[in-house]
This record gives C-alpha cells, sequence and structure tokens, in this order.
C-alpha cells in the first residue's frame, strides 16, 4: 500500500524536520523527491545523499516560494526534467511570533508571502501539468493554531488558516481532474521550530496533549504519505489533524 512508483514529488522546504521526513517518507515508497530549500542547500544535498543511500531518488532544487517568478521558473524546469509533478508537498514555511499589538506590517507581509502566496503560487505552477495528466496530489501544511488559535500568533495563526480555505476552493475546483487538494495540521512536533520554545512554554503545552508527549517528524510524514498515495483517492478538501489529541 501507498506505493509512489513512477511519481514525482515536490515538497518545500525539505531540508529539515518535517520538509525532510516527508522526502524520506515518499522517496522510500518509489517517488522521485524533489528537495526545496532556500538557504540551506547543504542540508538539501544531505537529504538528497540519504535518500539515495536507502535506494531511493532524489534531487535539489533551490528557490523561493515567496517569488512567483522563481516558483514558476523552477517548477517548469522540474517538470521538463522529469516530464510532470505529480505530488505537491507545500511545507515552506515562516513563523513570526508576537502580540498583536507589537505584529508589524514588515511581519504580516512576511508571513503571508511564503505562507500563503507560496504555498498557493507552488499549487498554481504544479497544477498545469496535473490537469494534463488527470492526477495529482497537493498537501499543505498548517498548523494546530489555525484551529485552536494561540495567544502571541495571530498573524501566523491566519496564515495557517488561510490554507484551510485554499485547499477546499483547490478540491473543488479540480475534482474533475482527479486532483486531490488536503492539509496536514501538525500539532506539537520536536523540530527547530519548537526547540525554540522556553522550558515553561513547553511545560504548558505538554498539558493539552492527551497523548502526553511530543511527535516526530515521521508521525506527519506518514500522514503525508497517505496523502499523497493511490488509496486516498477518495479525500480531498480535508484537513488531517495530527497533533496527540492537543485539539479535537
Amino acid at each position: 500500500m501507498f506505493r509512489l512508483d513512477g511519481k514525482v514529488a515536490l515538497v518545500t522546504g525539505g531540508s529539515r524536520g518535517i520538509g525532510r521526513a516527508c522526502c524520506e517518507a515518499l522517496a522510500s515508497q518509489g517517488a522521485t523527491v524533489i528537495v526545496n530549500y532556500v538557504k540551506g542547500e547543504t542540508a538539501a544535498r544531505e537529504v538528497a545523499a540519504t535518500i539515495a543511500a536507502a535506494g531511493g531518488v532524489a534531487e535539489t532544487s533551490g528557490f523561493d516560494v515567496a517569488d512567483s517568478k522563481a516558483v514558476d521558473v523552477a517548477i517548469e524546469a522540474i517538470a521538463k526534467r522529469h516530464g510532470k509533478v505529480d505530488v505537491l508537498v507545500a511545507n515552506a514555511g515562516i513563523s513570526i511570533d508576537g502580540l498583536l499589538l507589537r505584529v508589524r506590517d514588515e511581519d504580516l507581509d512576511a508571513l503571508w508571502a511564503t505562507n500563503v502566496r507560496g504555498a498557493i503560487a507552488c499549487a498554481r505552477a504544479t497544477s498545469r501539468g496535473m490537469m494534463r495528466a488527470r492526477w495529482g496530489r497537493i498537501v499543505f501544511m498548517s498548523s494546530v493554531v489555525a484551529d485552536m488559535g494561540n495567544a502571541g500568533q495571530t498573524a501566523y495563526a491566519a496564515t495557517k488558516a488561510a490554507l484551510l480555505g485554499a485547499a477546499r476552493s483547490i478540491a473543488r475546483e479540480y475534482a474533475s481532474r482527479n486532483i486531490t487538494a488536503n492539509v496536514i495540521a501538525p500539532g506539537y512536533i520536536d523540530t527547530d521550530m519548537t526547540a525554540a520554545l522556553t522550558a515553561q512554554q513547553k511545560e504548558y503545552v505538554m498539558k493539552a496533549v492527551a497523548l502526553g508527549r511530543t511527535g516526530s517528524p515521521k508521525d506527519i510524514a506518514a500522514a503525508c504519505l497517505y496523502l499523497a498515495s493511490e488509496e486516498a483517492g477518495y479525500v480531498t478538501g480535508q484537513e488531517i489533524r495530527v497533533n496527540g489529541g492537543m485539539q479535537m
């Protein structure tokens, strides 16, 4: 089950954390994986090398999802090299936290450019080939805060919530072409982003997690693999919450 032989998958922000885990999971099931990065070229190459060492196929592609023109150029080049892009995992994202009264316009612009406009630009660019092939999988990476909110993350939560509406609209728009669009909403996952939390913040968060432990990037990658597979062909416009019971 969940084999992806012959499929080409692009994972944005694929050089570390959840993105890396998704790259490795997709490659393990036969997909040719494109590991996107902005600044972490060395890390991205390491991911590709790890995949190759395990018998998979991967390459790197450096572009900033916040730059729509760069997105179009890069994805067109990927499609020319491989003939198509079957799976998009729009994972690239940034977090700028702060109480509402301290949120600056430039913070709003940066968050929107990467987290929302970037995801939509990637979906727009990859959907062209998916439409011709009459098959495609689009997976947006949201967050538990999109559903439950969180003090100090008004702007970030807003961008992650926007992905829910985008995915559901895409799901309706492309359903006739056998293209699905879904969202994964991770909870408290062991990543560089959560590592920056203070001990007090971590303790507060853990009290809300029913399973009483943090999640792993591999937990998110498992959901990603399912949504990218043929077996998930009847799942579209949905939000998959992988949060250990932090929000139900």
